[in-house]
């Protein structure tokens, strides 16, 4: 699945992505050791327990991560020059070990590029949801993308 050019985008595009994702205690530990995250929230069952969760709670920034990793093949795989920045973002439910996210992407904004004759930005708005259909994470995405070839 190869992503769009920017002359292919309109405001109000929207794209569920049937990429879905079961969200593992590996996952949660080896992004919060290679991040060099020690919250004992991610990390240490007992103390996350004994927290208002009572369970390991998943890295947020893994969770962020794994939202616009989802929406890469169906939006900018192949056609993106840069990412250009993120905004918005918030994380209204957590996520835990065994939670099944899903993602949905919709364009919010298209804009030409001032520095690049043959390229445009598209904003992106990105949610992540789990198995009980809450919001866990949203943002977002500006992307530059490359004009289609003529």
């Amino acid at each position: 699945m190869a992503g769009r050019w920017f002359d292919e985008w309109k405001v109000g595009d929207s794209i569920a992505h049937e990429i879905r994702r079961t969200v593992t205690e590996t996952d949660n530990l080896l992004f919060s050791t290679m991040t060099h995250n020690p919250q004992p929230l991610h990390l240490d069952l007992e103390a996350a327990k004994a927290s208002e969760f009572g369970q390991i709670l998943v890295n947020g920034t893994f969770t962020f991560a794994l939202m616009v990793g989802l929406s890469v093949g169906d939006t900018t795989l192949g056609t993106l020059v840069a990412n250009l920045g993120y905004d918005k973002l918030v994380m209204p439910h957590p996520v835990f070990i065994g939670d099944t996210m899903r993602a949905m992407s919709e364009v919010v904004d298209l804009r030409e590029s001032k520095s690049r004759p043959t390229a445009g930005v598209v904003t992106f708005r990105h949610e992540l949801t789990n198995q009980r259909d809450q919001i866990v994470c949203q943002c977002l995405r500006m992307a530059m993308l490359k004009k289609k070839p003529a």
